[in-house]
């Protein structure tokens, strides 16, 4: 990932619009901000989410509040609590994550 034609600047998340994204089970609720090639996300999970998709989109992924399990198609399952990140390149491994409480994230891909 490159970083270019950035300007210096700020985000009040609290301002961004959250659209809803269904899962297979729950929600997921992405406030999305667009950098050039570099998209910013801050998302919600609401408790029963199961991603509808395998994902094979890289990310860098911290999450903020809850637990959030991923699961590799290997059938490896990874779960984060606060604190915690993953990283993962693009076309690397499939992966769908899913939360029994709810989540909150930060991804940046």
């Amino acid at each position: 990932m490159k970083m270019e034609n950035i300007p210096f600047g700020t985000t009040d998340w609290t301002s961004v619009e959250a659209v809803e994204v269904k899962g297979e089970t729950g929600a997921g609720y992405w406030k999305t901000l667009d950098f050039n090639n570099i998209q910013v996300h801050m998302v919600e999970y609401s408790a029963g989410y199961l991603a509808d998709h395998w994902c094979y989109k890289g990310h860098i992924l911290l999450c903020m509040e809850g637990e959030l399990n991923t699961e590799l198609k290997d059938g490896r399952t990874v779960t984060l609590t606060p604190g915690m990140t993953y990283q993962v390149a693009d076309d690397t491994i499939a992966h769908r994550s899913s939360t029994k409480d709810g989540a909150k994230l930060f991804i940046v891909d």
